[in-house]
């Protein structure tokens, strides 16, 4: 094991991915650190992820950017199909997926090799649309009751050896000065910037975030797949089970710089109005939505699209950026682990001999 540690800042599905991945990747095996302001089994606005439905679906993105964070979630999408076999306790389902829009946009209908490398995609022809759908596919995905997902990977991340301590930290200096936090750990070299919106931790002004609600309901009807429509208006309406018997999650909203954190009434009148007349047959016996809880989330979104690179912030002293996912997190969270994997791994060996001197 290396004397050094690796300090990954943030508990959410991207720094716990992350935090995992170095533990079992990395050789010499380094000394892990989490530092997080919220960890599983909090419940918190600006804690996204474990408010997060969470499914896959396909985005038919051709910019740079688009075609970047596609990558990413094809790898997390090859990674579940092997996870959810091997811990069916992690809370991730393979199921039916389905897609249909009214108003498609010209991505939609012109549709390159990537968008079809999901498992079972097909266009749907228009005897198989609902009534007003201009174009709608189907294909095999994945649903995750992220609130247990997360709480897997810190129970295998903390049996593995690695720590965690809840605290807010003021800048990516006081990640660097955790030195000794125990025993036989040694300097701080290398900092996992995991921490969503970047807290003000650096300077990013393209970071903003996005509030979504949604509901949760009762699988008294269980959603036998995951469900999506775009509608002529230009919102969406969800539906997501959750495996493990966690309901199903209703949705939703893309509120962009909208701080309100309680739910709003109207709003939930609406999603489960839309939600009713798009997938009567997940009602209950009354024609009825059972109701657990809104739901209210701040996704950590950026304009461009998340930043994940490498940064020397001063001799010797590495930040690894991996923030800004936006409501992609869960989908695109083994990719990024992997990339922040190969970041953190250039020149490992060499810097771990270095610290033995």
């Amino acid at each position: 094991m290396s004397n050094e540690t690796i300090v990954i800042i943030g508990a959410g599905v991207l720094g716990l991915s992350t935090a995992l991945h170095l533990q079992e990747t990395l050789t010499p095996r380094p000394n892990l650190l989490i530092i997080a302001q919220y960890a599983p089994g909090d419940e918190s606005i600006d804690y996204a992820t474990p408010w997060s439905g969470a499914h896959y679906r396909p985005i038919p993105d051709s910019s740079p950017q688009g075609l970047f964070e596609a990558s990413l979630a094809e790898k997390t999408y090859a990674h579940f199909k092997t996870y959810a076999l091997t811990y069916p306790e992690a809370g991730i389902r393979f199921m039916p997926g389905v897609e249909m829009l009214e108003s498609p946009p010209a991505a939609y209908l012109n549709l390159d090799g990537r968008y079809s490398a999901i498992d079972d995609f097909r266009v749907l022809g228009k005897e198989e649309l609902a009534a007003g759908a201009e174009w709608g596919a189907s294909y095999t995905t994945y649903c995750v009751n992220t609130p247990v997902y997360i709480a897997h990977l810190l129970r295998r991340y903390l049996l593995n050896g690695g720590l965690i301590v809840k605290k807010r930290v003021a800048g990516i200096e006081d990640a660097f000065a955790v030195a000794g936090a125990r025993d036989g750990s040694g300097p701080v070299r290398t900092v996992v910037n995991c921490s969503g919106t970047a807290m003000g931790l650096v300077k990013d002004p393209k970071c903003f975030v996005t509030r979504g609600q949604t509901c949760l309901v009762t699988n008294a009807a269980p959603a036998p797949s995951t469900q999506t429509r775009q509608n002529s208006d230009g919102t969406w309406t969800f539906v997501i089970p959750r495996p493990l018997h966690g309901g199903t999650i209703i949705g939703g909203t893309k509120e962009e710089r909208d701080m309100e954190d309680r739910p709003r009434a109207e709003t939930r009148r609406v999603l489960l109005e839309k939600a009713a007349k798009a997938f009567p047959e997940l009602l209950d016996a009354t024609g009825r939505w059972e109701v657990v809880r809104d739901i209210v989330g701040r996704r950590p979104s950026r304009e461009g699209g998340m930043r994940v690179e490498s940064e020397e912030v001063a001799r010797g002293r590495t930040v690894v950026h991996a923030y800004g996912a936006g409501g992609r997190g869960v989908e695109i969270s083994r990719g990024v682990a992997e990339l922040v994997g190969e970041l953190v791994g250039k020149g490992w060996g060499k810097k771990s001999e270095r610290a033995k001197l």
